[in-house]
């Protein structure tokens, strides 16, 4: 197989270095997992000589592979309890659920935003992280395919489904307190801080209300399309009832804009009425006019009157507004645009899932802070993905499977250290070539206790008790003492370089050998 050169910029690398130091070869290993679809491959598979991938031996042994996986944590077990807000008492009103991976969890947020700008349209929704472990936030949602799960919020890019924010719902602060009151309202404004005014935010019916239209408009300048509950106070009456309406009648109420805190006006908010079903209606909100035009004939003028409490609506059908073009336009004419559009820009996150379970990295696991690490490495890297079309619109025009050969590229990148590092100490070359001297010093290690558990006449070694360590330890090993062919374990061995031990030699008196 051909591989492409290795020039990735070093912001699309950035989103998946997600930390330095010793965590950086638990990434090597997994990244390549993702790209070949191996999530629920068992490890020893994947290492196979024969039956596995050659991608993951020459990145590290089986062995070292697992000692990463199971020494992998993201703070210090000491001090969390002083990380979470813990006092004598117990839990304290600063309790921190997420303190296991806080602080790797806020650094990669705070990369997102800072290196992607969004499009007009920008998604609000929620994702759930598969999990069934023991977790003190872990959500029950039965209409997503895992069901059992870690919650997040996510604000992502309408169009690329770049994820722009994201926020770990943790449950309500105190077990014994109130449950949290405008949740909804308080996620949406959290998820679109820093956003350049002027987008609008599509999100479905468990968010949208008239309250965030009002402050998301008057705070951040944005605009609000969703679906509505039917029992949210806003709506009118006449807009509930859908007995004796027709299929595809349409019906809007403009509400006028209510006084803000600051003094000023809300925006003016249309609600929709769609009749999709036989006595069965889709409720749907807006505050962006220009997503509410009509085809065909305009109705009648309606009163409108600034104050909030008046309303003003019109009604049509959607027989009336086909007007008996070509077929192919009374399908999509049978429906009012507010709902088209909204059809167009809801599924951006529902399309990051979708994208993210593709080419995935996630293990199985217990622990929760290492399921959602996975998530993020598997985010990172579609991020990654989109940086790159941005950067390069040109690349692969008409390939179907970029985003693959994208990920095969970028694991190769992540992974070339490591690969570098056993080559040469392959090669009998110095090992720390490429940031991996702790992966040729213990290679070396390795070569020289192989050498020492091969005694002069080759014949296999078994494993016996150190001669130096305390019986009461019972430590097994296989290597044996050059000299009197005892055996030592590594703990109890003196090591030396290859020219101290031939000066050594040199030095040493010449005895003759027990017969």
């Amino acid at each position: 197989m051909a591989y492409f050169p290795l020039e990735i910029e070093d912001s699309v690398i950035a989103m998946t270095n997600l930390e330095a130091g010793r965590r950086r070869p638990a990434i090597d290993g997994w990244k390549p997992m993702g790209r070949v679809e191996s999530r629920g491959e068992a490890c020893e598979s994947q290492w196979h000589a024969e039956s596995g991938r050659s991608v993951f031996r020459a990145t590290m042994p089986l062995k070292t592979f697992r000692a990463y996986s199971s020494a992998l944590r993201f703070d210090d077990r000491e001090t969390r309890r002083a990380g979470r807000g813990e006092g004598e008492g117990g839990e304290g009103d600063s309790y921190d659920k997420l303190a296991p991976i806080r602080a790797v969890w806020d650094e990669w947020c705070a990369r997102l935003p800072a290196m992607y700008r969004p499009g007009p349209e920008v998604t609000v929704d929620e994702r759930l992280v598969p999990f069934r472990g023991r977790c003190p936030f872990r959500q029950y949602m039965p209409s997503k395919p895992a069901r059992y799960g870690i919650k997040i919020w996510v604000a992502c890019d309408a169009r690329s489904s770049y994820a722009w924010k994201m926020q770990v719902y943790t449950g309500k602060p105190d077990k014994r307190g109130p449950p949290e009151k405008h949740l909804a309202t308080r996620v949406v404004v959290d998820l679109t801080e820093g956003l350049t005014p002027g987008r609008n935010v599509t999100c479905d019916n468990f968010f949208t209300s008239r309250e965030l239209a009002d402050r998301l408009y008057c705070e951040r300048g944005h605009t609000v399309l969703g679906t509505l509950r039917s029992n949210r106070p806003e709506i009118p009456r006449e807009l509930r009832c859908v007995k004796g309406r027709a299929v595809g009648s349409v019906e809007s109420v403009v509400l006028g804009g209510s006084a803000g805190r600051g003094g000023g006006r809300g925006p003016d908010t249309i609600i929709l009425s769609y009749v999709a079903k036989k006595n069965k209606n889709v409720l749907l909100l807006t505050t962006a006019p220009r997503y509410h035009h009509r085809s065909g004939p305009e109705p009648r003028p309606s009163r409108r009157i600034g104050d909030s409490n008046s309303i003003s609506s019109s009604s049509s059908s959607s027989g009336n507004r086909s007007g008996g073009g070509n077929r192919s336009s009374d399908r999509s004419g049978s429906k009012p645009p507010l709902v088209l559009h909204y059809n167009r820009t809801k599924g951006g996150v529902d399309n990051l899932d979708k994208v993210v379970s593709t080419y995935s990295c996630r293990r199985k696991t217990r622990r929760w802070p290492v399921a959602l690490f996975h998530n993020m490495v598997d985010v990172a890297a579609y991020n990654a993905f989109v940086l790159w079309r941005e950067i390069h619109p040109d690349w692969m025009p008409g390939k179907l499977n970029r985003r693959r050969l994208f990920l095969e590229r970028l694991g190769k990148a992540l992974a070339r250290p490591m690969l570098e590092a056993r080559a040469a100490l392959a090669r009998g070359g110095p090992g720390g070539a490429g940031g991996g001297g702790r992966v040729a010093a213990r290679g070396a290690t390795a070569e020289a206790a192989s050498n020492n558990a091969t005694p002069r006449d080759s014949s296999p070694v078994k494993r016996r008790r150190c001669r130096v360590c305390p019986r009461s330890k019972d430590v097994k090993t296989k290597i044996l003492c050059r000299e009197c062919r005892v055996h030592v374990c590594t703990n109890c061995a003196v090591t030396y370089c290859p020219n101290c031990a031939a000066s050594s030699r040199a030095a040493a008196p010449q005895t003759p050998p027990t017969p």
